[in-house]
């Protein structure tokens, strides 16, 4: 049998994906099922308890595949990013809806109706895809409507087909945003949370963690030992850590130390980080 990633790969002694069958070894291999996520963001487990560790999270309007419903917990395979895990089975829906639409700013909110003197019966986050029927204006503010009635702030969208140009100003509308570990939204992110998500507004769907986006994006490169050859847009990795260059000299990045999405210079970074986990192991030009 082929050796495959757990993180990637929904397979268990007692259960596969029936895509793996003849690769890995399992008592019962079973299709996907089709759902949605319907709540604002959902953790993505590593095992069905509620004191689970967060591997990552999936946002509202994302697709995912279900291997499994069991006592209150669904395993799951994210379709955008293939990343497995277990969520409530609460969060799930069906797939009735074409999203037409994309949250493009870091938080919104969700109100009952075309007003924003209306109480929130939600929010979501940048990434969010949603299903617009309709439009309206109060005061003149113009309003998106959902399905359900809800309304969100129009100029909150885009087309689902309409991307950003630059991946890191994108992750610059994240500054100040709360660190969060396994976090991949607006409302709390880590720091390969924020590569990701912010490619993912420019059309690119790379994978989630560090060490896989260490071995996928773009090309590897040496900038010199003084690091004169970075620009921006370049990743800095460290072991389980990424950064985005925003220029040659200075880098923004979740991070735990300001726990915040904060702009920090390379070089102090370098000397900062480098006594509790050694120097970067990695650059990538995207």
């Amino acid at each position: 049998m082929t050796a495959r990633d757990a993180r990637l790969h929904a397979f268990r002694s007692d259960l596969a994906d029936a895509r793996l069958k003849g690769e890995v070894a399992a008592d019962r291999f079973v299709a996907g099922r089709p759902a949605r996520i319907t709540t604002s963001v959902a953790d993505l487990r590593k095992a069905p308890r509620p004191d689970a560790g967060v591997n990552t999270q999936v946002l509202f309007g994302d697709d995912v595949l279900v291997f499994e419903y069991k006592e209150g917990w669904a395993w799951v395979q994210a379709e955008r990013d293939g990343y497995v895990g277990y969520v409530a089975d609460n969060v799930l829906g069906s797939r009735e809806q074409i999203p037409t639409h994309i949250v493009c700013v870091p938080r919104t909110f969700l109100y009952p109706g075309p007003d924003l003197r209306f109480p929130i019966v939600g929010q979501l986050s940048m990434g969010s895809t949603v299903t617009v029927t309709g439009s309206a204006e109060t005061r003149g503010t113009h309003y998106a409507l959902l399905p359900s009635g809800q309304a969100i702030i129009a100029r909150h969208l885009w087309p689902v087909a309409e991307l950003a140009d630059d991946y890191v100003t994108v992750a610059e509308s994240f500054l100040g945003t709360p660190y969060l570990w396994g976090g991949v939204s607006g409302f709390g992110i880590d720091c390969s949370g924020l590569v990701q998500l912010s490619m993912r507004m420019t059309g690119r769907e790379v994978l989630r963690d560090s060490d896989m986006q260490a071995a996928s994006i773009g090309t590897p490169f040496q900038p010199g030992p003084d690091f004169s050859g970075l620009q921006r847009g370049d990743l800095v990795f460290w072991k389980g850590h990424v950064a985005i260059m925003t220029d040659a000299k200075d880098m923004i990045h979740a991070n735990g130390h300001t726990m915040l999405v904060s702009r920090e210079g390379l070089k102090e970074a370098v000397e900062r980080i480098g006594y509790l986990y050694g120097g970067p192991t990695g650059f990538r030009r995207p």
